[in-house]
């Protein structure tokens, strides 16, 4: 299995926190950034491989990585039209990196406890976390459930609907169908949308459940007010 952490975009809602580092350097605790954390964990539960895109402060976060010297194989994939596309392009210019395998996908701004990792990686089926004891999100992601699997995904959703986080356990032949959406979205410059309309569109072809994390924490840090709720709960 392969890791996909989604690193390349600019974090302007983090304000002074983003002018010198990449969203996914900012420290959480004294020890860890978001990065170091999550690339630590991934490593403790024997996920080796780890695909990470870049876009903005490219050459910041390259040297940031080496200096971790992690026992983890990295591969980075660097978008340089970061600024004018979304994350959908990133995952498109790693293709060759992702087609045919089992994924794990991570915001890069997403911080979880250890057990959301656990119950993913355990899952028998393509997953996607999701919380159903918290209130629906206003500006976040929502999944709309229907038998027993999630067949559309964005913030615009409210009815049939639950929290979610986006980390997807995706074994190959469900990816395969979502990457080569992915593509063909791409290739039709279809650039600025979130992945998760190109997943809207063939999600009756892939079996992905909603996994409940049932309170565990997982969430983004969009803002500063994320980022202090973050350093809390890690304290």
């Amino acid at each position: 299995m392969k890791a996909l952490i989604l690193n390349s975009g600019m974090g302007t809602r983090m304000g002074s926190e983003t002018k010198k580092h990449p969203k996914c350097m900012t420290k959480i605790t004294e020890q860890d950034t978001i990065l170091s954390r999550q690339l630590k964990q991934l490593s403790e539960k024997g996920v080796k491989e780890i695909v990470i895109t870049t876009g903005y402060l490219r050459d910041i976060l390259n040297e940031y990585i080496d200096s971790l010297k992690l026992p983890l194989q990295i591969s980075l994939i660097h978008n340089a039209d970061y600024a004018s596309t979304n994350y959908i392009y990133s995952i498109y210019l790693a293709y060759k990196e992702l087609i045919n395998q089992d994924v794990l996908i991570l915001h890069g701004d997403l911080v979880f406890d250890d057990r959301c990792l656990d119950l993913c990686l355990e899952s028998d089926y393509s997953c996607v976390t999701v919380d159903k004891i918290l209130p629906l999100p206003e500006k976040d992601f929502k999944g709309v459930i229907k038998n027993g699997r999630v067949i559309s995904v964005g913030i615009s959703f409210f009815e049939n609907s639950v929290a979610l986080q986006p980390m997807y356990k995706l074994f190959k032949d469900d990816w395969n169908i979502w990457l080569n959406e992915i593509a063909a979205f791409c290739e039709d410059n279809n650039r600025k949308c979130y992945a998760e309309e190109a997943f809207n569109r063939v999600s009756d072809r892939m079996n992905v459940i909603p996994l409940d994390i049932n309170g565990n924490f997982c969430g983004e840090i969009d803002n500063a007010d994320d980022l202090l709720i973050v350093r809390k709960r890690l304290r």
